[in-house]
């Protein structure tokens, strides 16, 4: 049942997130939605463009789409935790949410098509996909020597392993994620969300690092083989939030075609930057025209400065403390071979919860 609803709440996901008139038409509301490729294909016909073509042609591309989707999903809920908004999937409110132009959606917008860059790329250095496999060097430059190693102490280096092609990564999270943008129009709204969608892209390729390996006789390093590999994930979410916490904040130009800064700001924004045109609202109480949830009934800490503390979370509405008592497991052995018993404890844990 739980992973029914992950699926459910994974297309209603893609649903909201990707442009009505190209996603909208793979589910109907209340209908079974399942997040794989061939029930995405079936409905090819019904799709134009790019997208279309990927699930005709190679739908197995698809597949690992959707598992970006979910990675940016999850890693949304991690560093929004503690947050009054906090990335919730909550069908009814998180549409309202991608409807405006807040900080919020240009994060959603940016870790998707991270997640969707990263996946695809991780499933090509797994052989998964027969479209691509390791990076090609041969005609790349010799790998730098870390900042750590002395230059000139003999060692040769030259590119080996299996690296991670991100440019076809890349180039399938561009060809999925910006479908978005018809020939011939274009609103603040749409620039917003390519924007946003190449920053996610960008926090994955430029943040490529180079991994070694030494090789030679009684454990020299005579020759060191080299390879690029993809940040973790969690890595590409953290940056995306300090571009999230110093997102830009922009209007469109008269021409339709580009974006001006507003306000103070010290320098235009990036391609790197989050950017967005519309203030977020506080979050603080339950409201389905702007998507907020609220913040009533949520754990914080009561020791706590920061955002997770409960004067921020709560709103200044002040908490409650609550007991409960749960079981766990403890007192854990491990038995040759190869068991593991624990004993169950039950554990009292106060909690503060918001009024």
């Amino acid at each position: 049942m739980t992973a029914r609803l992950s699926r459910i709440q994974l297309a209603l996901f893609f649903i909201l997130l990707c442009p009505v008139n190209i996603i909208g038409l793979w589910w109907a509301v209340g209908s079974p939605l399942v997040m794989d490729p061939n029930s995405i294909c079936r409905k090819a016909k019904r799709l134009a463009g790019k997208q279309a073509e990927l699930c005709q042609t190679q739908p197995e591309i698809v597949s690992e789409v959707a598992k970006g989707a979910r990675l940016g999903v999850r890693e949304c809920q991690y560093q929004f935790r503690y947050r009054r908004w906090n990335c919730t999937s909550h069908n009814k409110y998180f549409g309202k949410v991608l409807q405006q132009d807040i900080r919020e959606t240009a994060f959603v917008y940016a870790i998707t098509a991270a997640g969707v860059t990263h996946a695809v790329t991780q499933a090509c250095s797994m052989g998964e996909l027969l479209q691509c496999g390791c990076e090609a060097t041969r005609n790349k430059a010799p790998p730098r020597p870390p900042s750590s190693s002395a230059s000139g102490d003999g060692v040769k280096w030259e590119w080996g392993g299996c690296g991670d092609d991100v440019e076809f990564g890349y180039e399938m999270s561009k060809r999925f994620m910006d479908a978005k943008r018809r020939r011939g129009k274009s609103d603040i709204r749409t620039l917003i969300n390519l924007h946003n969608n190449e920053a996610g892209r960008l926090a994955v390729k430029l943040h490529m690092r180079t991994e070694c390996k030494c090789h030679g006789l009684s454990g020299s390093c005579t020759l060191r083989t080299c390879w690029k590999k993809m940040p973790h994930f969690r890595e590409v979410g953290d940056r995306l939030l300090e571009r999230f916490n110093g997102a830009s904040k922009v209007m469109g130009g008269n021409d339709g075609k580009t974006l001006i800064p507003v306000g103070q700001n010290i320098k235009p924004p990036d391609k790197q930057d989050l950017i967005y045109s519309d203030e977020s609202p506080d979050f603080c109480l339950a409201n389905r025209k702007t998507g907020s949830l609220g913040t009533r009934g949520r754990m914080c800490n009561s020791t706590a400065m920061d955002i997770s503390g409960c004067d921020l979370l709560c709103c200044e509405r002040g908490y409650r403390e609550e007991t409960v008592v749960f079981e766990e497991n403890c007192l854990c052995r491990f038995h040759w071979c190869c068991v593991v018993q624990c004993k169950k404890c039950m554990v009292r844990k106060e909690l503060s919860l918001c009024h």
